[in-house]
């Protein structure tokens, strides 16, 4: 058996003995990247390698595990393993999310005292070598609120099922006693809570950092049967939400290689045009957000549609044009 193929049976090894509920044929294909005979084929030779493996009836279909986890000459993390986890760590550090960098800290140590001794030696000094070669470049933005206890909190009511009370200190009326059904968390540029006022099913986002004094409260609440958080992020370009557009760019020739390895949006299309130039058309929310980030476009983009994006992009280049002409007029009066 060649390596990759070992390396596949392996990791389907650990899927099975990951999934509480098991996995069945089509999702063993599926998570293996191969054919549904392959996948027989895997699950026969797991059958022999674990004969601890269950099959679990699941109306027409079967459902197959391997019960009490894999032994630890199975499980060992690989030095690249180890790498990844470690700058994960410290690229959230790095962005001001300390309270999850320290929880990835944390299971890095974890999974370092349960190797082996010998292993621990083997793989230590490569694991260090490899970090010190290896960096994340932080880019400029807001540093993340976050706090530990609000987190624990609103994951706390998340898990329960349970509405959210708190002071915000953001929008029409800061300072306003919230009760909310929370439907998750979103992190990014800001953190935000997304959740729905009770009484209400369409959410908001409600930024970290204005809420205060948060309870988890024994009413019942979650987010509607359905409801997908990657979904509905991917609704706007950033963070703010709206009505969804059509949006349609044109990226000039000389930043066509930029636009086709660029990801504007997870609904995007690319289109090359015989000039050259690159057709980008998605849907969203979030002009002023979007507006922003194609300033870093300069001259290499043209806003073909919708109008909304167009007058926000117009409009904030007259804001930035009226700052630095007043700021140059000041510089040369005094």
């Amino acid at each position: 058996m060649r390596h990759e193929k070992a390396n596949t049976l392996l990791d389907l090894a650990r899927r099975l003995a990951a999934s509480a509920e098991g996995l069945t044929l089509d999702e063993m294909a599926r998570e293996g990247g191969v054919g549904r005979r392959t996948a027989e084929r895997m699950r026969d030779a797991l059958a022999s390698l674990f004969p601890q493996m269950e099959e679990i009836a699941d109306g027409p279909s079967k459902r197959f595990r391997i019960p009490h986890g894999l032994d630890g000459f199975f499980q060992s993390p690989t030095t690249e393993e180890l790498l990844e986890l470690n700058k994960a760590a410290a690229a959230l550090r790095a962005t001001g999310a300390a309270p999850r960098a320290r929880v990835l800290e944390s299971l890095e140590h974890k999974v370092r005292a349960a190797l082996r001794s010998g292993a621990l030696r083997r793989m230590a000094p490569d694991v260090e070598a490899l970090a010190r070669a290896e960096t994340i470049a932080v880019q400029a933005g807001p540093r993340p609120f976050e706090d530990e206890v609000l987190i624990a909190t609103i994951r706390q009511a998340l898990m329960a099922m349970r509405a959210l009370r708190f002071a915000y200190v953001g929008g029409s009326t800061p300072g306003a006693i919230r009760a909310v059904a929370p439907y998750g968390l979103m992190f990014g540029r800001a953190n935000y809570l997304v959740a729905a006022e009770l009484g209400l099913s369409e959410p908001r986002n409600w930024r970290l950092d204005r809420i205060k004094d948060v309870e988890v409260l024994e009413t019942p609440a979650a987010a509607p049967e359905g409801f997908s958080l990657g979904d509905y992020a991917g609704r706007s370009f950033g963070i703010y939400q709206g009505e969804t557009e059509e949006i349609v760019l044109r990226i000039l020739p000389h930043g066509a290689e930029d636009a086709l390895g660029w990801r504007f949006h997870p609904t995007q299309t690319a289109e090359v045009q015989p000039d050259g130039s690159v057709l980008v058309r998605f849907q969203a929310s979030g002009m002023k957000e979007l507006a922003w980030h194609l300033f870093t476009w300069g001259d290499k983009v043209q806003i073909l549609g919708p109008a909304s994006l167009q007058e926000a992009m117009l409009g904030e280049l007259k804001l930035a044009v009226a700052s630095h002409q007043g700021s140059r007029q000041s510089e040369t009066a005094s």
